[in-house]
């Protein structure tokens, strides 16, 4: 009996992989939900330009849960689709009717806190399964949000 997936990782760990990644993928999907809600409905002064911020933002994300999902269907998993199911395991919590900026700055901050501790949680699985793609990617993910965590709490001052 072959113990490895397709791409050569051990089914076991592979399934612990697609287990914590389908976490990341609530997290990252509650969080782009949250994020929407930012973009459209700020106002004040820095309306203008935290609009446009809060929709690259939210591109990304899109583009972030499609990877992650990608990645898990590469594992041999299958990715969650529903938002009862992110809801039941996200540790971004929803965010409703926030229309000052600066707050939702903050609201962002506190998300990538929380993503990228399972992230982090998520390079050292994978870099013990030998899980390149993985780690790739992770890694990738968490040099670009640590600039925004910066960023973003340099403008909140």
């Amino acid at each position: 009996m072959d113990t490895k997936t397709p791409i050569g990782i051990d089914t076991q760990v592979a399934g612990q992989l697609t287990a914590a990644l389908n976490d990341l993928l609530a997290d990252i999907t509650v969080f782009h939900m949250n994020t929407r809600g930012f973009q459209w409905n700020t106002q004040g002064a820095a309306f203008f330009e935290l609009h446009v911020k809060f929709g690259d933002l939210c591109a990304d994300l899109q583009i972030k849960i499609d990877e992650v999902a990608e990645r898990i269907l590469t594992l041999g998993g299958t990715p969650r689709h529903t938002h009862e199911e992110y809801l039941a395991v996200s540790k971004v919590p929803v965010v409703r009717d926030v229309t000052d900026g600066a707050e939702a700055l903050k609201h962002c901050v506190a998300a990538f806190s929380v993503i990228l501790l399972r992230e982090r949680a998520l390079l050292h699985l994978s870099s013990e399964a030998g899980d390149a793609g993985t780690q790739a990617l992770i890694s990738d993910y968490i040099r670009t949000q640590e600039k925004l965590v910066w960023m973003y709490r340099s403008y909140l001052g």
